[in-house]
């Protein structure tokens, strides 16, 4: 079988893709290489790939490996200014991640377009769809990161509850200087069982919206709060929330400075 390759078109296409996930890479990264360096690594790139394609190799084990590790490398270190093994095999590792997204939307619009003029419209498209879904995986990342859950205890009673570890939280008991954290009325009266709450005292907040207020303050005999392990926090203090907060997917505000810092 027979191939005619036009290797000015196929240095195109690959330096334009190279450049597209480069420019991923250092988004994702927040790298500081300029973008000229950027253009000089995909230029690298698609030059080695080339260079391997034309050039015959014997074993097809060895190009393979040069096919795949060489013009990836040589753009990780021109375009980025990687260096260091490990970091080099973290961002090669990343390289071909946003390679295979970027060639998997590519592929998808590519059956819509019958056109080849189109190269550059597909890959600029492709560029900002892969770039779009990085945005949204990194926030569920982050989301993920400041959500957790906590058990409550109260006597022989414990509940269960979705906790945001909220940065913004500082608020604190004037009187002991403790942080406290804000939970869900309803999960108070399930954690007392509809018994009269003892040792209540009310707590100043301020808020968007509202420009001061109180909330009632409990002392509860202890909590776990289950990130990667269980962290017992003991005697903590709970502002009760009149408002409900189970519309927002948790049911407690835990101020980070319970915990002493955010892993």
């Amino acid at each position: 079988m027979h191939y005619e390759l036009y290797i000015d078109v196929f240095f195109l296409e690959n330096f334009t893709m190279d450049l597209i996930i480069l420019v991923m890479i250092r988004k994702v990264l927040k790298c500081s290489a300029a973008y000229g360096r950027i253009v000089l690594g995909a230029a690298a790139g698609a030059l080695l790939t080339c260079l391997i394609v034309s050039i015959p190799v014997p074993y097809a084990p060895v190009k393979f490996i040069l096919f795949h590790c060489l013009p990836g490398i040589a753009m990780i270190k021109a375009g980025l200014g990687i260096s260091g093994t490990r970091e080099i095999i973290r961002t090669w590792v990343l390289l071909y991640v946003c390679g295979f997204l970027t060639g998997g939307v590519f592929q998808f619009l590519g059956q819509y377009v019958r056109t080849g003029s189109l190269f550059l419209v597909l890959a600029a498209v492709s560029f900002f769809m892969v770039s779009g879904i990085w945005s949204l995986l990194t926030y569920l990342a982050r989301q993920s990161r400041y959500r957790c859950q906590v058990i409550l205890m109260r006597g022989a009673r414990s509940r269960r509850v979705q906790a945001l570890i909220d940065t913004g939280n500082c608020l604190k008991d004037d009187i002991t200087g403790k942080p406290v954290s804000i939970i869900d009325k309803k999960v108070i009266e399930e954690l007392y069982g509809g018994k009269d709450i003892a040792g209540i005292r009310y707590i100043p907040y301020h808020s968007i919206g509202k420009a001061e207020g109180v909330m009632p303050l409990i002392t509860l005999d202890g909590m776990y709060v289950c990130r990667k392990e269980k962290e017992w926090i003991e005697k903590p203090l709970a502002a009760i929330c009149e408002e409900d907060m189970t519309a927002d997917r948790y049911e407690m505000i835990l101020n980070p400075d319970v915990l002493g810092s955010v892993n």
